[in-house]
């Protein structure tokens, strides 16, 4: 889960949350913990045309995704409803995705990006607000594999990029969808994650 721990369990210790509420993906990596800069740095991206922000938020995840890229291969944006890109104008996701696949082809390792490998089919609303049951409910069954791109997923370790893991309720659904349809694993990687099972 790539949580924080106060101290050193040695390799390989595996967090309460991880134990407690076992995760459908693999591993998830995060650049940075959710705190006000964060949010901040996240929400101007996203809601105030900070196209300029990506860049930066694209090289600390390349920093931090390092293990993942080692086993991936594709990559993929979490999708938005097509309701929420005509309101926003981009899916942030896809242009970190897109900038982190670039700086990889850049450095020597090519894995191939596919920004159709899901679709979004349920408009959800916001998570903001939800309880983590409410934000279960509000994106189950959210996702699908187009009919075109299951053949490209067969045995294939796929790499989610998202900005922000909070619940983690988007993209295990997410998850499940790949797995169903024939994926062999999947790892998920945020610029922040909101920080919850810590010891």
């Amino acid at each position: 889960m790539g949580t924080p721990f106060s101290v050193d369990l040695g390799e390989g210790a595996i967090s309460t949350e991880a134990m407690s509420n076992p995760p459908p993906f693999d591993r998830l990596r995060s650049s940075v913990l959710y705190d006000d800069i964060a949010r901040r740095l996240i929400s101007r991206f996203k809601f105030s045309d900070r196209s300029d922000l990506a860049p930066f938020i694209a090289s600390s995840m390349e920093r931090s995704g390092r293990e993942l890229f080692e086993d991936a291969d594709i990559i993929t944006p979490l999708p938005l409803h097509w309701r929420r890109m005509l309101s926003r104008r981009f899916n942030q996701s896809a242009v970190l995705a897109k900038l982190i696949s670039q700086r990889l082809r850049a450095s020597g390792r090519e894995i191939p990006l596919e920004p159709m490998l899901l679709s979004r089919i349920k408009n959800t609303k916001q998570q903001i607000g939800l309880s983590q049951e409410g934000r279960q409910r509000n994106v189950s069954g959210a996702f699908r594999v187009p009919v075109a791109m299951r053949p490209r997923l067969i045995g294939k370790r796929v790499l989610i990029i998202d900005d922000v893991y909070t619940s983690g309720a988007s993209v295990k659904s997410a998850t499940k969808a790949l797995l169903r349809n024939g994926a062999m694993a999947v790892d998920i990687l945020t610029f922040a994650r909101v920080q919850t099972g810590a010891i």
